[in-house]
């Protein structure tokens, strides 16, 4: 799967190093489960790359150097590879400085938020990821889809423990995953979405034909709203981008916390093992087997995937086998 992915962006004109990371990216997502953000995002890529919105070899443009802050323009390169470089700069200021920050826009889809936030955690730092992706949630109390689905991430390194690793949208479910589902031929639990009437829907087919995703918090969406709210100022005003439909294009926002500058690391680390064993013994609900801490469902997927495979729909592998026929990239 990376080998084809791969190909098909060197096909394209992608430099080597920029195809192989885009496809390690979509593949790591695929492997964690995350299927939304994996290989099935190849043809929607390879369409922004013939329509030159996206530019396959550009690199990020630094447009503000300061201590501990960066702002990069992305120049329409891929998504992956501005989001690496912005969160490889924050990772180096905050060693130096114990916290900084980078700003980015104008590229592509950035991939899974959490890739890059755990990077900062393997750093014996905590990582935070936000972009206010696609226009696909509804405010609180609206039926257009005008706001981000404004996923954030936040990896946070343990000791005995796999990182402590939030990745979530502010929208009940990621556009990319109701994609999946209709790939699927499956049907949506009520209250991700509302057609084009503002009702609630369970068909998938409906949030492309003018419907839009719900806040995240049910009866009370205004906190998902809220927070759909937060990703949007930190990646378009923050930024330097006025109107909210004018905005940058995949705004995103990354930020990189030294430990060690605050308290040491490793007594950090003793701190963030207790308290998930404090919570994984706690009392379970009826129904629940074990407490799961954030990350730990997707590391215990990939660990599984790499021993079993990754199962791609028919639909997906169709389509990504023709684009690599048109571009002459061999499959097998």
């Amino acid at each position: 799967m990376r080998r084809v992915s791969s190909d098909i962006f060197l096909a394209l004109g992608a430099p080597k190093e920029g195809a192989n990371l885009v496809a390690d990216l979509l593949v790591r997502a695929n492997l964690a489960g995350v299927d939304s953000h994996g290989i099935i995002r190849i043809p929607s890529y390879v369409k922004e790359i013939e329509e030159h919105r996206i530019v396959p070899g550009s690199k990020p443009k630094v447009v503000k150097d300061m201590a501990t802050i960066t702002i990069l323009d992305g120049n329409r390169g891929f998504g992956q590879v501005v989001a690496l470089k912005a969160m490889e700069l924050a990772i180096e200021k905050a060693g130096r400085k114990g916290l900084a920050a980078t700003g980015a826009y104008n590229c592509g889809h950035i991939g899974r938020l959490a890739d890059y936030a755990i990077l900062a955690a393997e750093r014996n730092m905590i990582g935070l990821v936000m972009t206010p992706g696609g226009r696909w949630v509804a405010p609180w109390g609206g039926m257009e889809a005008i706001l981000g689905i404004s996923p954030i991430s936040i990896a946070i390194p343990a000791g005995k423990y796999k990182p402590f690793v939030l990745d979530m949208s502010s929208g009940v479910a990621a556009a990319g995953k109701i994609r999946v589902k209709a790939v699927r031929g499956e049907k949506l639990p009520l209250g991700w979405i509302i057609d084009k009437d503002g009702k609630p829907s369970t068909n998938p087919e409906d949030l492309e034909k003018g419907g839009a995703i719900l806040p995240i918090g049910g009866d009370v969406g205004y906190k998902g709203h809220g927070l759909s709210l937060i990703v949007e100022f930190m990646c378009g005003p923050l930024l330097g981008f006025k109107e909210l439909t004018k905005g940058p294009g995949k705004g995103i926002f990354m930020m990189a916390l030294n430990i060690e500058d605050f308290t040491p690391i490793e007594e950090f680390k003793t701190g963030v093992d207790s308290y998930i064993e404090t919570v994984k013994a706690s009392r379970l609900a009826q129904g629940y087997r074990e407490i799961l801490i954030p990350g730990e469902p997707e590391f215990r997927e990939d660990e599984r995937r790499r021993r079993e495979g990754i199962y791609v729909e028919e639909a997906t592998w169709d389509e990504i086998v023709k684009i690599a026929r048109r571009l002459k990239v061999e499959i097998e």
